[in-house]
């Protein structure tokens, strides 16, 4: 994606099964753990650069010592800046104690524990400080009232459950969806901890004993549903209890990814399938994802098991996973990115007019490199179709002419590096406009100048911002005769509220160009009457809201659309042609059928709060308020 869109974050929890010694024994280190957390957050580092946080659990140590461990940080590299602490310490304590006894090491390093939860960070908003990252701690003198949480999710519906939060007496200290969160399964902790406890006092129990049958009975599930029920949002939440059990719940639409392995050493946990399988050395079909709507409960005790906490919804898991955030090892989002590229192969070949042998295939940036794998496997095999034909209907055959056709061969090239040291700190639009044009270098000598085409693949198209001061500017100076950009994605036309940080219609060059298509055709009125029909709704219920910006997007084609993004991203005094191509929805679902959920191309959002942001979106945009939608 050129646009720098900040997205998901990412997880990663284990849990042991085993005592710390048969890890050191069997894996000759007593670190395995930790090592094994941080191979499964640099695999997923993709997910979250702005920061990073680790929790962790560390089970019957002595009173009076730490059994809850957390350290965050927001550093460059923030994953090596947590780990590279860690290490210090524990080559500190290795200078006053032996390395073999172990109890002794748990009571001086808590995060030497059996429970481990990892965090990346993509803010979405707020300020990005350290007291952003999670994992968040809410403390308490009860091991069974501590509650560490982390996650990858955005709710919808933030304002109702603050007002819920106080409704039960509450102060919250802001109305952060990680904060409401934390709070909202914390009341529903202490509830069920209260209940136990007048249960077994009433029965003559001692506070002693009351606390080893909070551990055993407490209902992770019970806490769980009665927190998500009022939830609206994509989420994936992981919890770490005091005294030793977890949790990580998944929203009944599936909208965000969540995977697991488990055998008799370990319960692993992760956003993405390949960080498993890399840092486990596991089978894909080993690893299983958490259903919608369920949590994955790890008790104590050790007893692991999967349990319904809402209802389950139509499946929408996010298809931004599979065209863009996820890393492309896993093998079925690798073949859904080849076949998103393949898709795209005859509508490209037809803007060039078939002219192979005058058309320079490229791709930009590096993350759509396996689209443009599929585009070019497309465009071979119609390039071997023609040679076949032309075999065929040779009349006379001899080497020269065999030799002509066999050597029309597709021209592959790396047009564009982009320069990753270069920042535009600049912050005077003209002076940055002329840094941002920089960021790409340009591979010259490559493209005959006023003869051939120039084909780029891109993930997606956002803002088009980058496009029209960097991109298009710099490839245009190679001399092509016609470029043609083409998007793995479909038009971005609504804002997402589920994790992507795109909140602001009118960020999306889509929703610019079919606002000036509706000015253009003297509709303006449309416009006029979509602000009235989403005001009325402001204040009903989310399920008795309508999308009505769609009625924007029924007034032009697809086709109109890019090409007036075409004009839009058009630089000044450009010389060749340019032309935009999309992704169409049909053949998006084709080449992604598990992964449904397309919201931000169709406006079909799997929760009804969605509906209300993207009305909220339009009501900010056609009022001049820049502020985000939720």
């Amino acid at each position: 994606m050129s646009d720098n869109i900040q997205h998901e974050c990412g997880i990663a929890l284990i849990r042991l099964l085993k005592p710390i010694s048969y890890y050191a024994e069997k894996y000759k280190t007593p670190l395995y753990a930790l090592d094994k957390l941080y191979i499964l957050m640099e695999k997923q580092h993709n997910r979250g650069q702005d920061g990073a946080g680790i929790g962790i659990v560390n089970f019957d140590v002595a009173a009076g010592n730490k059994y809850m461990y957390r350290k965050r940080s927001v550093e460059t590299n923030p994953i090596a800046d947590i780990f590279r602490k860690l290490n210090s310490d524990f080559v500190d304590f290795g200078k006053k104690y032996p390395l073999n006894d172990y109890s002794v090491m748990k009571d001086n390093l808590p995060f030497m524990g059996e429970l481990l939860l990892g965090h990346l960070r993509y803010g979405t908003h707020g300020e990005n400080d350290i007291s952003h990252c999670h994992p968040f701690h809410r403390k308490s003198n009860y091991k069974t009232k501590n509650l560490m949480l982390a996650g990858n999710f955005n709710m919808t519906n933030n304002e109702d459950l603050f007002k819920k939060l106080v409704e039960l007496g509450q102060y919250p200290v802001n109305k952060t969806d990680t904060i409401i969160v934390l709070e909202k399964i914390a009341h529903f902790l202490d509830s069920e901890n209260e209940y136990i406890y007048h249960k077994y006092k009433d029965k003559g129990y001692s506070k002693k004993e009351i606390t080893k049958q909070i551990i055993n009975d407490i209902s992770l599930e019970y806490i769980l549903k009665k927190s998500a029920r009022d939830f609206d949002g994509g989420y994936v939440i992981a919890g770490l209890i005091g005294h030793g059990d977890a949790f990580v719940l998944r929203d009944p639409s599936g909208i965000r990814p969540v995977y697991y392995y488990k055998d008799d050493e370990v319960v692993v946990v992760a956003s993405e399938k390949p960080a498993i399988r890399t840092s486990f050395n596991k089978a894909f079909e080993e690893i299983s994802e958490i259903t919608p709507g369920h949590a994955l409960l790890i008790r104590k005790n050790g007893v692991v098991e999967e349990k319904k906490i809402l209802e389950p919804k139509e499946k929408k898991a996010c298809s931004f996973e599979r065209i863009y955030f996820s890393r492309g090892t896993d093998d079925e989002i690798y073949k859904e990115r080849k076949q998103l590229g393949k898709n795209l192969a005859s509508r490209v070949l037809d803007e060039v007019d078939n002219d192979i042998k005058n058309t320079v295939f490229s791709y930009i940036p590096n993350t759509s490199e396996v689209a443009f794998l599929g585009l070019i496997t497309g465009v071979e095999q119609f390039n071997n179709k023609i040679k076949i034909e032309k075999i065929l209907n040779q009349n006379a055959y001899n080497e020269k002419e065999l030799d002509k056709i066999l050597s029309t061969n597709i021209r592959v090239e790396k047009i564009s590096v982009k320069d990753t040291k270069l920042r535009t700190f600049i912050t005077e639009d003209k002076g940055r406009s002329d840094l941002v044009a920089h960021v790409y270098d340009n591979t010259y000598g490559v493209i005959n100048e006023f003869e051939d085409n120039l084909v780029i693949l891109d993930d997606s198209i956002v803002r088009g911002t980058t496009l029209k001061e960097s991109i298009i500017r710099i490839l245009d100076r190679l001399g092509p005769k016609k470029i043609v950009v083409v998007s793995s994605a479909p038009q971005i036309r609504y804002p997402d509220c589920y994790g992507i940080d795109m909140s602001k219609l009118r960020d999306f060059v889509a929703f610019r160009a079919a606002i000036e298509l509706i000015k253009e055709k003297g509709k303006d009125y449309i416009l006029k009457n979509v602000y009235h029909k989403c005001k009325a709704q402001v204040g009903l219920k989310d399920e008795d809201v309508e999308n009505y910006v769609k009625e924007i997007y029924k007034q032009s084609s697809v086709e109109e659309i890019s090409n007036k993004i075409a004009e839009l991203v058009r630089p000044e005094n450009m010389n060749a042609e340019l032309k935009i191509i999309y992704q169409s929805i049909e053949d998006l679902h084709s080449a992604i059928p598990k992964h449904t959920g397309d919201w931000y191309f169709t406006g079909n959002f799997p929760t009804d709060g969605g509906k209300r942001v993207v009305n909220q979106s339009f009501i900010n945009y056609y009022e001049g308020n820049d502020e985000r939608a939720y």
